[in-house]
C-alpha cells in the first residue's frame, strides 16, 4: 500500500480548488482565454503531482529491492511506463 505525503495531498487540494474556481469562471461567463489559462495551470499541477508520486514510488521500490538488480530495473521500467502512460 502506498502512502502519500501531505505535500502531494496539498497539491491535489490546490488543484481541486482551482477546478472549482474554473467552474465559477465559466458560470460567470468569464473570457475563454482566462479559463484556458487556468485549465493549463491545472494540467501543469496534475503533471507535477504525477511526477512526484511516480518518483516517490520508484524510490520506495528501489529501497525494497535491496540490491536486487532485476527488481530495481523492473521498478525503473514500471515508473517510466507510468509516467509515459500519464501523458
Amino acid at each position: 500500500m502506498n502512502s502519500y505525503d501531505d505535500k502531494v495531498k496539498n497539491r491535489i487540494k490546490r488543484i481541486e480548488g482551482q477546478l472549482r474556481g474554473i467552474l465559477k469562471m465559466m458560470e460567470d461567463g468569464k473570457d475563454c482565454k482566462a479559463v484556458i489559462t487556468q485549465l493549463s495551470a491545472v494540467r501543469t499541477g496534475v503533471d507535477r503531482s504525477i511526477g512526484i508520486i511516480v518518483s516517490q514510488n520508484l524510490l520506495e521500490c528501489i529501497r525494497e529491492a535491496e540490491g536486487d538488480e532485476e527488481a530495481v530495473n523492473e521498478s525503473i521500467q514500471e515508473a517510466v511506463n507510468l509516467f509515459v502512460k500519464s501523458r
